[in-house]
């Protein structure tokens, strides 16, 4: 389901990174950071029980502006607090049914989460991405930073 969700989102413009980890020791199901630097959380929900025995999202408020819970079709969703979002969506697509408004974090929160974003996306494409991705990252980080 979060492959779904990650779709939505980055055709929306967004960045995303699944199992993102936080520095409270949580791990986001999705966080996405967004086109304005937006940061948002996207636990995903796979049924009744799954609510009922995860309850570590209450944490994951510190690390984002936007929290959505993203569910399957048919799951219960009068199960889910109504001050978040709400995605629908299976594997290959998602659609927010609710919104959520912001609550934005503060600028030095924001920096960091942002930083380890960024970190983090960029060494798992390092350790995925094979020789040729390395090569074509440190070639653009020369653009940014040439040698004297």
């Amino acid at each position: 389901m979060a492959r779904g969700v990650c779709r939505m989102l980055s055709d929306e413009g967004f960045s995303v990174v699944t199992e993102f980890p936080t520095r409270s020791g949580r791990r986001m199901d999705v966080c996405a950071l967004g086109p304005k630097g937006e940061i948002w959380c996207v636990e995903v929900k796979s049924s009744r029980a799954d609510f009922q025995t995860d309850r570590k999202w209450p944490d994951y408020l510190d690390w984002c502006d936007r929290l959505y819970f993203a569910v399957p079709p048919g799951f219960p969703e009068d199960l889910l607090p109504l001050e978040h979002g709400l995605i629908r969506t299976d594997e290959y697509d998602a659609e927010i049914v609710r919104q959520t408004v912001d609550d934005p974090l503060a600028t030095a929160r924001r920096k960091a989460v942002t930083l380890r974003f960024a970190r983090l996306a960029a060494d798992r494409l390092m350790r995925t991405g094979g020789q040729e991705a390395r090569d074509a990252m440190c070639a653009a980080a020369d653009v940014f930073d040439p040698a004297p």
